[in-house]
């Protein structure tokens, strides 16, 4: 089961609010990957979340689009930033990535964000959402959130 952006976003306004705040914080984020063999592949990205959804923008060719095309399974982990402080948590997002194809909606995506040409765009659809904070310097709390499911949260000391 898989939702997209907006559709998490109701679900859990809170969580999606952070999870934004945490991405817009740094530009570049890790994106993994399958490789042909099946062996993992971490690479930079940059991500976008508008019109109710999570887009991934690419260069043409790029080993991490043929990768998601071959295979469109992927984690997101958010920049964690300098040092150990992590305002926010650590966050990280897994799903499936669609490439968009229709000239239209990649048109409508390049007038708003303005890529270099020629590119790549996938549209994300969530399996898993999950943050992890440090609570009160005492406790290590983990969120976790699947469509179709409500958000789990455990805290350990």
């Amino acid at each position: 089961m898989a939702t997209n952006w907006a559709a998490f976003a109701a679900a859990e306004p809170e969580l999606a609010r952070t999870v934004e705040e945490r991405f817009g914080a740094y530009t570049h984020h890790v994106l993994a990957t399958l490789r042909k063999d099946g062996s993992p592949r971490t690479t930079g990205l940059e991500v976008r979340f508008l019109h109710g959804e999570l887009w991934l923008g690419m260069m043409p060719d790029s080993l991490k689009a043929l990768d998601l095309r071959r295979d469109a399974r992927f984690a997101l982990q958010a920049n964690p930033g300098e040092g150990t402080g992590m305002g926010g948590g650590d966050v990280r997002i897994a799903g499936r990535a669609v490439e968009v194809t229709d000239p239209r909606e990649k048109a409508g995506y390049g007038e708003e964000v303005e890529p270099p040409e020629p590119f790549h765009l996938f549209r994300v659809e969530l399996t898993e959402v999950v943050r992890t904070y440090v609570e009160d310097d005492k406790y290590l709390v983990v969120q976790a959130w699947r469509p179709g499911r409500a958000l789990r949260t455990l805290r350990r000391t």
